[in-house]
């Protein structure tokens, strides 16, 4: 394969001083709470995305990537150190320099460090952490900007308190925005002359809320027109009451609420005109790469934290155990990566590190969790029997299989989805007797990634016999 041939290129090179500039070069982009909206993903009909679109083009689209995590901060660093948040004991409210300090204390290095460690200049802007960029990057943009800044507290369409949720065609002009200074600061870096391979990490805040940006971007949609999510008025009736409790924000709106209102097109036209808002900033950022010197040896990778509920399950938020909330956009694109290649296999944001690591052709980390995706980089469609694990409040998880996912509440709640037939999650197999099998496998599964031990002395069997159970129903949620 030609992937594999580069990598072997780039490794033999590392033995050769004079060849140390072949290493690629790593452009990391950020776009904070898009969910699978983007026209590439192939999920929802409307969004225009056409510099995302030709990235995707341009390399291997994820098109089943998931969060470890539904909010920012443990999502991103989870990203950053290749661990699981139940690894880092990641606390929501825990500085970004903590999250060093226990990589640090776990005997590894935060992803940005360890190619630094390596011969990278690491270079950032925006939100790459939660509260800014990497310390130890080299960042001369001022900080991240705010979320609401300068639009200050708008606050049009939704006062509650606890969140930054609201929808407003506000300021006026793009550069009134931290996103347009973080492209622009990018977009220097790229046409400078670097004598070390770089490390270029990019974080936009937009789709965040506030849904704020300028009314040219609404102006790119019909709102009449917008197609709304999937939405099930009762869809709430078969959760167990621990989900309703962690997983539905009394602070965030109700879709019964926007319908009632007449919001509900309003709040989904502002999150379009904020991601076709942020496709352009990521557009400017990969025009400078395409006229750079660095555009035949540069990896590239655009990602987000998590996803975004848009009134399915009857609210508009992040966290959640639902797979709104973790389904991600992720598309690679590097020297040697086939372009315009899907990728169905499940995959987690924690395989970035990893996978990073092994195209840059530098040593493994063996204390990162993940797996790198370079096998599937180079064969889409090969068997890949790993899950992705999301946590959220008070001990609680989901298990993405290929078929099914699984939820397991602190209490001992669960629900059962079957993605083969009910994508949207809008009936809980968990009850249902003739799913038995297929819910002790990914029970197993779950608890044995998590460290949690099973209580069987016979593990190995007991899962063997389970995925012999399940083989009728397609269940492909593999014990690793």
């Amino acid at each position: 394969m030609l992937f594999r041939l580069f990598s072997i290129v780039l490794f033999s090179a590392f033995t050769c001083t004079a060849l140390v500039a072949e290493r690629p070069n790593v452009l990391f982009i950020s776009v904070d709470d898009l969910n699978d909206f983007p026209a590439f993903s192939g999920r929802y009909p409307d969004a225009k995305t056409p510099h995302m679109d030709r990235l995707a083009a341009q390399g291997m689209v994820f098109s089943r990537a998931h969060s470890q995590y539904p909010l920012c901060g443990p999502s991103r660093a989870s990203i950053m150190a290749g661990l699981l948040p139940s690894t880092l004991g990641y606390d929501t409210h825990m500085k970004d320099e903590a999250v060093a300090r226990r990589a640090a204390d776990l005997g590894t290095e935060l992803l940005h460090t360890y190619f630094a460690n390596h011969g990278y200049t690491t270079l950032a802007v925006g939100k790459i952490f939660h509260h800014h960029v990497p310390k130890g990057s080299v960042d001369r943009s001022g900080g991240r900007g705010g979320f609401n800044e300068p639009t200050g507290k708008l606050r049009q369409n939704w006062p509650q308190r606890g969140t930054s949720t609201d929808w407003a065609r506000a300021p006026e002009r793009d550069d009134q925005l931290p996103d347009h200074a973080a492209a622009e600061w990018a977009v220097k870096q790229l046409q400078a002359d670097h004598e070390k391979p770089f490390f270029l990490m990019v974080g936009f805040l937009r789709p965040h809320v506030p849904w704020y940006v300028p009314e040219k971007w609404f102006d790119l949609y019909d709102r009449d027109e917008i197609a709304l999510p999937p939405y099930k008025k009762d869809d709430l009736d078969d959760i167990p009451e621990i989900a309703k409790r962690i997983s539905i924000l009394e602070q965030m709106p109700r879709t019964d609420w926007a319908i009632e209102n007449d919001q509900w097109r309003d709040i989904v036209h502002a999150y379009l005109a904020c991601i076709s808002f942020a496709d352009h900033q990521v557009g400017k950022v990969l025009d400078a790469l395409a006229t750079s010197p660095y555009a035949g040896n540069t990896i590239v990778v655009l990602w987000s934290d998590h996803g975004y509920h848009l009134g399915e399950k009857n609210t508009f938020q992040k966290m959640s155990l639902w797979e709104r909330s973790s389904h991600v956009p992720l598309v690679i694109s590097a020297p040697g990566v086939e372009a315009g290649i899907r990728c169905d296999r499940v995959v987690s944001l924690l395989d970035l590190y990893p996978t990073l690591v092994e195209m840059a052709g530098l040593p493994a980390n063996d204390k990162t969790e993940g797996r790198s995706l370079v096998p599937l980089l180079e064969s889409p469609s090969i068997r890949w029997p790993y899950p992705a694990i999301t946590g959220w409040k008070e001990n609680s998880f989901a298990i993405q299989g290929e078929r099914y996912r699984y939820l397991r509440y602190g209490d001992g709640s669960e629900e059962l989805y079957d993605h083969s037939s009910d994508l949207d999650e809008q009936h809980n197999l968990a009850g249902n007797p003739d799913y038995k099998a297929v819910k002790k496998l990914m029970a197993l599964t779950l608890r044995t990634i998590l460290n949690e031990g099973t209580g069987e002395q016979d593990t190995a069997r007991k899962a063997a016999e389970l995925r012999e159970q399940c083989a009728s129903l397609g269940a492909t949620a593999i014990f690793p």
